[in-house]
């Protein structure tokens, strides 16, 4: 699919999958690393839309695949950094990289679009530098080839896959000798040492057809499962939804062991400039500028404090002071809800932490205290056994939906901001410092008309208080069928 100069037109595509487990407890599985903003005021996710844009150019369709349940922060992210309208494909379950970019390939504005395909989650500091490695690989992209990106390594690296390139391939790049997995150090060493291979950034140039194709080739049970849950898809605004009881029947296999190891026609590209998966919290604190004595912080600044320690990163969005004294080598991440203190040499256990937590039942595994809604967000102030205490921020002309509830009350109070209130026949407008008691059963709604966020407390009482006692009679955000807060 060509643009008006002939040049091949890139619509990339980000996938935004994740389980938020390895920088827990900064991450969850309902708000993973992506949709966090660590680098400055910014999420990775909005750094790699912003990114793609500057590959692609305006006209371009920009794709993400993404879970259902993180639809709206994916919406957030976008109008963040600008983009009006955002083509998401909402996976009914998580099924690997191959499912992903097959219902990516499969909804291709044509079959000869060129597709770039970018996790969600990279940090690539220098985007002149990756818009120059995108369009350099866009030649063999478009005569057929699967391109790969591998990055050029700068340390031994045992947390990546690694690329072994080959002879040099004709429309530039090199052909892929092997693909190897995450080794142990002395073969990382040894790796490295030899000069031609490529740390494996999955991320990857290539047509439509030349994806499809390669994907019948190679899994054709992931395509045809993935082809007949896109026949069945329902478009919901700028929702893409497949068929939920075929998608999930879909097996789940990643792109590289799926068709990349597999293939004849994959091309690799050097990239040499700066690269990170920020897959630990050692890479988190890599991205910060040390101190003399190797000390690094993050989050709010202002709170953390190293004292005669060394090496030791702190990051602080907990509210209160941390204060490392006499440490070496060790991360601290203090969070509203729950607190890591780890040695930096066991950095990519943190999973085993989560896996841990969710054995216990432990809500903290997968929830922020804080949690994002489309019209804004929620934080639990204080919990108890028949009363919670939430602070609630509602975005300017945003609202909740129209609902009730069986088992609770609620008192409303409005810290700032104007609040629109239905309860029950009432319309009312609420001030600061004005208030309003919504009974059990009856029909409510809170809306913010203002152009300011609109905070207000909310108070909850009753003998059951989880989030699904919810019956919905009207909602802006379509999630009459869902189960949920708000």
């Amino acid at each position: 699919m060509n643009g008006i100069s002939g040049v091949p037109m890139i619509h990339p595509v980000i996938l935004c999958g994740g389980s938020g487990t390895r920088l827990w407890p900064l991450s969850r599985k309902a708000f993973p690393k992506q949709f966090i903003p660590l680098v400055g005021d910014k999420s990775l996710l909005t750094l790699t839309l912003a990114r793609a844009r500057a590959v692609a150019g305006p006209g371009a369709v920009l794709t993400c695949v993404s879970a259902d349940d993180h639809r709206f922060l994916v919406s957030d992210a976008a109008a963040a950094c600008g983009e009006a309208s955002v083509q998401q494909i909402l996976e009914p379950a998580a099924r690997n990289t191959a499912a992903a970019i097959a219902l990516a390939a499969l909804a291709a504005p044509a079959p000869d679009a060129v597709l770039l395909i970018c996790p969600a989650d990279h940090h690539i500091p220098d985007t002149a530098a990756f818009v120059a490695s995108v369009q350099g690989a866009l030649g063999a992209a478009d005569a057929g080839a699967l391109v790969t990106f591998g990055i050029v390594p700068t340390f031994p690296s045992t947390a990546y896959g690694y690329i072994e390139q080959g002879a040099p391939a004709a429309e530039g790049g090199f052909g892929v000798q092997r693909f190897v997995e995450k080794p142990p150090q002395d073969r990382a060493l040894a790796m490295l040492s030899q000069g031609r291979f490529f740390w494996n950034a999955g991320i990857f140039l290539a047509r439509a057809d030349a994806w499809l194709a390669a994907l019948q080739g190679h899994a054709p049970d992931i395509l045809a499962s993935c082809r007949q849950a896109m026949s069945l898809a329902r478009r919901d605004g700028d929702f893409l939804r497949p068929d939920a009881a075929v998608f999930v029947a879909c097996r789940s296999d990643s792109i590289d062991y799926a068709v990349m190891e597999k293939a004849d026609n994959v091309v690799v590209f050097p990239f040499l400039g700066a690269w990170s998966d920020v897959g630990s919290w050692n890479a988190v604190a890599d991205m910060v500028e040390p101190s003399e004595a190797g000390n690094r912080s993050s989050g709010d600044g202002r709170r953390a404090h190293h004292l005669l320690s060394s090496n030791t990163y702190i990051h602080a969005c907990g509210g209160r002071p941390v204060v490392a004294l006499g440490t070496d080598n060790i991360l601290v991440i203090d969070t509203p809800d729950a607190l890591l203190v780890a040695d930096r040499r066991h950095a990519e256990s943190v999973k085993q932490v989560v896996a841990r937590l969710e054995s216990l039942d432990a809500a903290e595994a997968l929830h922020h205290r804080r949690v994002a809604r489309p019209w804004g967000w929620y934080d639990s102030v204080d919990v108890g056994s028949r009363h919670q205490v939430k602070r609630l921020t509602v975005k300017p002309g945003a609202s909740l939906s129209l609902q009730m509830h069986h088992h609770r009350t609620e008192h409303w109070v409005v810290v700032s901001g104007v609040a629109e209130v239905v309860n029950g026949d009432q319309t009312m407008i609420l001030q600061e410092n004005e208030s309003t008691f919504i009974p059990m059963g009856q029909r409510h709604r809170l809306a913010n008309p203002g152009s300011e966020p609109l905070e207000i407390i909310e108070v909850q009482s009753g003998a059951y208080l989880g989030e699904d006692d919810i019956v919905r009679f009207e909602d802006a955000y379509g999630r009459m069928n869902e189960r949920g807060s708000a």
